[in-house]
């Protein structure tokens, strides 16, 4: 495993690689969920992603198990000491079933005060070292949500907070807020990223694909750990019975689909591999949260790890459209 720092050299050291854990516990039961964390851990994984949202929408879940899931994989390992642990708050809906994303919970004061207890006992731990906000709130001030943020870091609740699906100009103000405060500002911001461009004008919900200006603005700001999701479009790039996201089907998405299999071939590896290399080496470093429902299935996105593309294969890459 390779490391980096979160939120600048003064920030925990993590593993190259998240973890992400959203259907622990719904869609991936304990003991393959446990299997997986295992074999994360062992490889000297030591970064690992949930939310107090995964997975609400399945049937009969309420968005604490896969929280739950790992509080108890970290008790009975006994590695609290051994993760840089990170959950998100904002996007849980209230009341429970409510319409989504309408009712939002959203980034009030009360409603972090309230969550982070509450995550804190479903992982079974006396602080959280990241702590998202999961989906932006227009309706309450930044000044609000940062100063909330800035009282549970004095309290020794969360270690730093990030920002998870805001647009680029959310996270300086919101940024601005906290250093005229004098809290801390976000550590790191958590967007859809992956080698496919999404279609123009691709609809994306409240958890968009990172855009041009965003990924400007992170170049700007090396403190700013970049963490990416859906980086491997959920084994889209490699499993014929998935298909590529509505949002990125368009032609230039086939040009680079046909790129990125001529670069698999040659390198020897999976097009998963190519892509997480491509992105972890880009010039805006990108720390990717991958996916698993099986040991097996991670020691793909492991050997990802350490991989080096050439200038020549890069450029191919990225001329790619």
């Amino acid at each position: 495993m390779e490391y980096t720092t979160l939120g600048g050299p003064s920030g925990p050291r993590v593993s190259a690689l998240c973890l992400g854990t959203l259907p622990f516990g719904t869609r991936i039961d304990e003991a393959a969920a446990f299997a997986v964390l295992d074999r994360f851990h062992e490889a000297g994984g030591t970064f690992i992603d949930t939310a107090n949202t995964y997975a609400f929408w399945e049937p009969g879940a309420t968005g604490a198990e896969s929280e739950l899931v790992i509080g108890r994989w970290l008790r009975s390992r006994g590695v609290r000491d051994e993760v840089v642990l990170a959950t998100k708050v904002g996007a849980l809906p209230e009341p429970p079933g409510s319409a989504w994303p309408e009712y939002a919970e959203g980034l009030s004061a009360p409603v972090l005060r309230r969550q982070v207890e509450e995550s804190l006992r479903n992982l079974g731990t006396d602080r959280i070292d990241l702590y998202y906000a999961h989906i932006d709130d227009r309706a309450t001030p930044v000044a609000e949500t940062m100063g909330a943020f800035g009282d549970l870091v004095a309290a020794g609740k969360i270690g730093r907070a990030g920002c998870s699906n805001f647009a680029a100009w959310r996270v300086e103000e919101s940024r601005g807020a906290a250093v005229a405060a004098g809290v801390p500002d976000y550590a790191a911001v958590q967007q859809r990223y992956t080698y496919l461009r999404p279609r123009p004008g691709a609809e994306f919900g409240v958890n968009p694909h990172a855009s041009e200006e965003l990924l400007d603005y992170l170049g700007t700001r090396p403190e700013l750990a970049f963490v990416a999701y859906t980086t491997q479009l959920t084994g889209a790039y490699t499993d014929p019975r998935k298909e590529i996201p509505e949002q990125y089907r368009h032609k230039g998405s086939r040009r680079r689909l046909a790129v990125l299999a001529e670069v698999a071939k040659e390198t020897g590896l999976t097009a998963n591999q190519v892509v997480l290399a491509w992105a972890m080496g880009g010039g805006v470093p990108v720390l990717p949260v991958i996916g698993a429902s099986s040991a097996g299935q991670l020691e793909e996105s492991l050997g990802a790890v350490g991989v080096r593309l050439d200038d020549g294969i890069r450029r191919r890459l990225d001329q790619a459209d």
